[in-house]
């Protein structure tokens, strides 16, 4: 997924880190956004005893990916760019798994979301890096805040399968 800067800005930092920034965020914003839908997924169609509970959870969850995209898409377009956010276009660049259809019940399903979050955080620990190898600090504290979020969510997920 490659794009440069598509529009003029006035943000000092430099042309080529502004196209390697964009291209991170969009990439991060097909990720996140796979998230989102998936944590959408397990909300509508989580089956078993614990349905309540998880059900409000995973809607918690997907409220909080849901403003990490808009962040993440704003930021993308601060830089210059073109924020590549529709469906479509995060479910063709995603790097996420897939979320198995036949999964329902409650604990399978809050496995497969702790997968995808790990997931997430650890593509978002390395965007963090790439952020400040390119003195980027707007962009890796923007990570660094959803990487801490995403982290909480993880361990929510996790408690539910421990013990």
């Amino acid at each position: 997924m490659t794009i440069t800067t598509a529009f003029a800005t006035r943000n000092d930092l430099p042309q080529t880190t502004r196209e390697t920034i964009i291209t991170l965020l969009n990439q991060h914003l097909a990720d996140t956004f796979d998230l989102y839908s998936q944590t959408k997924q397990a909300h509508w169609n989580v089956k078993g005893m614990h349905f309540i509970q998880l059900h409000e959870l995973f809607d918690a969850l997907a409220g909080s990916v849901l403003g990490y995209v808009d962040e993440i898409a704003e930021r993308a377009t601060a830089l210059g760019g073109y924020a590549k956010g529709t469906a479509r276009m995060a479910a063709h660049n995603s790097r996420l798994s897939d979320f198995p259809e036949t999964v329902v019940e409650g604990k399978e399903v809050v496995a497969v979301l702790a997968e995808r979050y790990a997931q997430l955080a650890a593509f978002t620990r390395e965007a963090i890096e790439t952020a400040l190898k390119y003195d980027d600090q707007d962009t890796a504290d923007l990570m660094i805040e959803i990487s801490r979020g995403l982290d909480k969510h993880l361990w929510f997920l996790e408690a539910h399968l421990q013990g």
